[in-house]
């Protein structure tokens, strides 16, 4: 039998060499019936290569599509369209991550088709527009504020998601409460 010896200063050691045996299993898994091999080295190969699967660029991020009279703005064109309008606009402060922003898109949609004579509606992205988000205070996403003569209609802040029909109830007494004044 052979042995192993070192001779370290500070250890001396003689170890019998043990005999390795590989043992393969009656049972053979395959990982590949849930994830093939190629997709498991791809995505490692992309991960650990510094590739990325995945882009940054903006064109990577779902992007909403504005149709229906939903216009999207930025900062530079919030005071000629919300603040110098002469008409009531509805503004919806939302975000291209944000699961309750699309999950309202329809009924906005329809709103906006269904107001066209009395109100505009318009798209403010919340993470392209950092100085309006701090200077109204938006902290939940969706939110939508009525402005009548360039100023934020009272009580007519809302956040998070709403059906259509609540939607259009809200609008409606909002209307309503501007058109007696």
């Amino acid at each position: 039998m052979d042995t192993i010896t070192s001779t370290s200063a500070s250890l001396s050691l003689s170890l019998p060499a043990v005999p390795v045996r590989t043992v393969s299993s009656s049972i053979s898994v395959t990982s590949s019936l849930l994830f093939p091999r190629s997709h498991l080295f791809s995505s490692r190969h992309r991960l650990y290569s510094g590739k990325r699967s995945f882009s940054n660029s903006p064109s990577a991020v779902p992007k909403f599509t504005v149709s229906c009279g939903i216009t999207e703005i930025d900062e530079s064109q919030f005071e000629d369209t919300v603040l110098k309008s002469e008409r009531p606009v509805l503004v919806e402060f939302v975000a291209t991550w944000c699961g309750p922003c699309r999950l309202i898109t329809p009924a906005m949609e329809a709103l906006a088709k269904e107001y066209e004579d009395r109100l505009t509606v318009v798209k403010i992205d919340h993470d392209a527009n950092p100085q309006l988000i701090k200077e109204y205070k938006v902290y939940g996403l969706p939110t939508l504020i009525l402005f009548r003569n360039g100023q934020e209609v009272p009580q007519s802040r809302k956040e998070g998601a709403i059906t259509k029909a609540k939607l259009k109830d809200h609008v409606d007494v909002l209307l309503e409460s501007i058109s007696v004044t």
